[in-house]
């Protein structure tokens, strides 16, 4: 087909030709409201060229036949892939993407196993801050027995969400780009946080190490952090205290969940069957770490739901039952002022959006990362005094809001208590509903869990 001058071509073309094209550049002119990008009004153009003047050969892999011309299958199946490619990545960065549960964090809510499908619209979609990366893989490859980025980082975009649903709310179960994930080790998935490391070993220590094992530092921007599901248990705004393991939210009791489980001490008078704990709904992980307690029938760690508490101490085989209380040496804000635990907890306060708060150098240590890694600020403290982008400062204003997230199973969960506040601009989506559900420590075929496939997810 020869090239037409663009008012010719109009005009030349059938009506059904106008009326698709219209319907086109209509839905093309809405996404681009959405995306608040009037650059990409340029893509009119385009559009206008595939369906009348045809000057430029888009799908340049394409071959026009001529009649009787015998068809080339392999381009033609490549045309199909591209496609799909292109839809599927589309739908994975601004509608719906899969994401399975990796840890028991958030069980009996989600279990290990899970497969779900996590709504971007639920509170807007993130336009990606690195563009360039391979389709449809998250921020690794493996090639060959080669670990490398999925991305490059020639080009950078700031930070911008397009118009959702609606907003996280508190109890949402939210997915996210890890916080602490923007340092990690190459090729050493078990090294889940850097900063925890880096902070127990001290900061000589840890770069010895680092040189003794040959071991790579990566750092990633904000998109290409590691994914986490938990429970946001606190938004911008509220504060949280967690007193012997009760989680309160503005002063009173937070909400429990059917799913919710805590650690406790079983003392028996006969030992139970894996059988009988597996009817209370534990897992075979949950099994595995029970502990069983030396010299006493019974067990040190037994995860349980309220639901499954009950069940256990109505039995006549129970002597006692005593919830944990779960002890650690390493909670956010890391400061010998604030020594927390993740059963004793807080007050703590949520930054929000616009708010300003005093600092000094006891409470710097709670607005620190936020400061310098989340809203990009130099800091430093001189003398005891404190200094933002090199001026004296006794206050700061928050350019982002910041939620607390917390798992389920509370006593079993790397959450917020151990790293902080996540904020906005970290935000994926909501989980939707679970689509695939299979138990790891079963066979085929019975280990899909049948009864959990299109559940959706509270």
């Amino acid at each position: 087909m020869s090239r037409q001058k663009p008012v010719e071509a109009f005009k030349n073309a059938t009506k059904g030709t106008k009326i698709r094209y219209a319907i086109a550049s209509v839905l093309y002119i809405l996404f681009i409201i959405w995306l608040r990008s009037p650059i990409w009004l340029i893509g009119l153009i385009v559009i206008f060229d595939l369906y009348f003047s045809k000057w430029v050969k888009w799908a340049f892999w394409k071959k026009r036949y001529k009649a009787g011309e015998k068809r080339n299958t392999l381009l033609e199946w490549v045309d199909a892939l591209i496609f799909a490619l292109i839809v599927a990545t589309l739908v994975r960065t601004f509608f719906l993407e899969a994401y399975v549960i990796p840890t028991s964090s958030m069980e009996k809510s989600m279990l290990v196993g899970d497969y779900l499908f996590v709504s971007k619209v639920a509170y807007g979609p993130k336009v990606p801050n690195t563009p360039l990366s391979i389709p449809l893989i998250h921020n690794q490859i493996s090639l060959f027995g080669n670990t490398s980025e999925s991305y490059s980082e020639l080009i950078k975009l700031p930070y911008k969400r397009l118009a959702g649903f609606g907003k996280v709310k508190r109890n949402n179960t939210v997915v996210f780009n890890f916080p602490n994930g923007d340092t990690v080790v190459k090729n050493h998935p078990e090294i889940i946080d850097y900063h925890q490391i880096k902070r127990s070993m001290g900061e000589k220590s840890f770069n010895e190490w680092l040189q003794r094992n040959r071991y790579e530092l990566v750092a990633r921007p904000v998109d290409k952090k590691d994914n986490y599901v938990k429970r946001c248990v606190a938004i911008p705004g509220d504060s949280l205290q967690i007193k012997q393991s009760q989680l309160y939210i503005n002063g009173k009791p937070a909400e429990d969940f059917p799913g919710q489980e805590y650690s406790y001490t079983v003392v028996l008078k006969e030992q139970l069957s894996d059988k009988a704990l597996t009817q209370l709904g534990l897992s075979s992980e949950d099994l595995r770490n029970a502990g069983k307690n030396q010299g006493v029938r019974g067990y040190s760690n037994l995860i349980l739901t309220q639901k499954a508490y009950e069940a256990l101490k109505s039995s006549s085989s129970v002597v006692s039952i005593t919830r944990n209380e779960s002890y650690s040496d390493d909670c956010f804000p890391f400061s010998d002022n604030y020594p927390w635990t993740i059963d004793n907890y807080g007050p703590l306060w949520i930054p929000a959006q616009g708010a300003t708060v005093n600092i000094d150098t006891e409470n710097i240590c709670f607005y620190q990362r936020i400061i310098q890694a989340y809203e990009g600020n130099d800091l430093a403290i001189k003398d005891g005094k404190i200094y933002i982008n090199g001026s004296q400062t006794s206050t700061y204003t928050f350019k982002m809001d910041y939620y607390f997230m917390m798992g389920d199973n509370r006593h079993g969960s790397y959450d917020s208590r151990m790293w902080g506040f996540v904020p906005e601009d970290h935000i994926v989506g909501k989980p939707s509903f679970i689509w695939f559900s299979s138990d790891k420590d079963k066979s085929f075929p019975m280990n899909i869990r049948w009864k959990r496939m299109f559940n959706s997810i509270k």
